[in-house]
């Protein structure tokens, strides 16, 4: 047998010489780890889902939110779908006090909205940074992450019992065998839309996947995003029981777009949402999209956030049948603040991306109630 032209008693014989030299040297080369100082266990899938096992009623919270979705999405369902919650989590005691009253309003306006809590444990850096709680949990750089693990788990039971849905942005490949049965939206970001990587998980994750389009405004990247993950997939990823594995997926039919802006400025209004709809269509796509009322949508400012809603209150009001959701930034206290004095964080306020604070979320969102009601019924 021949590989590129040489014969494997030729590799074998060129092996052996080269072994028999570096055998009197190997102690003293070393070709891996030069820059890893640390491997430490993970704790596997299953033992975390025992230890915090789903149980048959939030698991039908789940399998009814993900059902629901899927018929706003595809347009069977004319109520909106909104996502809705804190930047990032922090601190459970907050969130956990914030699902409460998003809970309780949600019962107010299921007429109109599913609302679907945003419950974010991981955050992209371009740089450095705090990477969520998943990471560093304890927010102290200590990077505890099966005990953050827990955390996130624990925290998806807790709203779930509440019967309101969550909602996530999936950043580690690893992370959906923790979480996913526990989630009935997920997020691909704007810097990952584009990897093969998570293209490939989204074709395997048993929710709706909203890709968001590039940072610098471009729609393709999700676009080809979508049509990735509808199609079956074999890439390597981790067992429910922490092995190694080579994963075959089936594809995922339910991806779409998520409008976040860009470099050159906001995508939500009529003008992009109707063009952009007619781009989906001549790919053979449903012309249906959410916005994100935040990033570059809001000109990175968290208070132009009910602007954008406005806007798109408006555009649904007057017969839109292409903006199917969006996504608010939203937390007990309004803006954001340093990651500095842990003694000294404000409570219910965010660590990374501002945010509006409940009652403004209130405020906003029944305005796009009424619209619902007046535009689409």
């Amino acid at each position: 047998m021949e590989l590129n032209g040489v014969s494997s008693s030729e590799i074998a014989n060129i092996s052996g010489q080269g072994i028999s030299v570096l055998d009197q040297n190997l102690d003293q080369i070393k070709t891996s780890d030069l820059h890893v100082v640390e491997t430490c266990p993970l704790l596997a899938p299953v033992e975390v889902k025992t230890e915090l096992p789903i149980t048959t009623a939030i698991a039908k919270v789940v399998s009814e939110s993900r059902a629901r979705i899927r018929n706003i999405l595809n347009g069977s369902d004319r109520r909106l779908l909104v996502v809705v919650g804190p930047c990032s989590i922090h601190d459970v005691k907050a969130a956990r006090e914030y699902a409460e009253k998003l809970a309780k309003f949600r019962d107010e306006v299921s007429d109109a909205l599913e609302i679907v809590m945003r419950v974010y444990f991981e955050k992209p850096r371009t740089t450095i940074g705090w990477k969520g709680l998943i990471n560093d949990p304890h927010l102290n750089g200590t990077f505890d992450i099966n005990y953050g693990i827990r955390m996130a788990r624990g925290l998806l039971l807790d709203v779930a019992k509440l019967g309101l849905p969550s909602a996530t942005e999936l950043l580690d490949p690893i992370v959906p065998q923790y979480l996913a049965d526990l989630i009935s939206w997920t997020a691909i970001g704007a810097r990952t839309t584009e990897s093969q990587t998570h293209r490939e998980m989204s074709s395997g994750l048993s929710m709706p996947v909203g890709f968001k389009n590039g940072t610098d405004g471009g729609i393709d990247v999700a676009i080809n995003a979508m049509l990735s993950a509808r199609q079956p997939h074999r890439f390597l990823g981790v067992s429910n029981d922490g092995l190694a594995s080579i994963i075959t997926t089936s594809g995922n039919p339910d991806g779409h777009i998520v409008l976040r802006g860009g470099k050159q400025g906001p995508n939500y209004d009529k003008a992009h949402v109707e063009a952009i709809a007619h781009r989906l269509s001549d790919r053979q796509l449903q012309p249906y999209m959410m916005v994100d009322c935040s990033h570059d949508n809001s000109g990175q400012d968290y208070k132009n956030q009910p602007i954008v809603l406005q806007d798109i209150a408006e555009q649904v009001r007057n017969g839109s049948e292409y903006i199917v959701g969006v996504m608010i930034e939203s937390h007990l206290n309004r803006g954001k603040q340093p990651l500095k004095d842990l003694a000294k964080l404000e409570y219910g306020k965010s660590i990374t991306d501002g945010c509006i604070n409940f009652e403004t979320t209130v405020e906003i969102l029944n305005d796009l109630v009424s619209a619902v009601r007046s535009g689409r019924f």
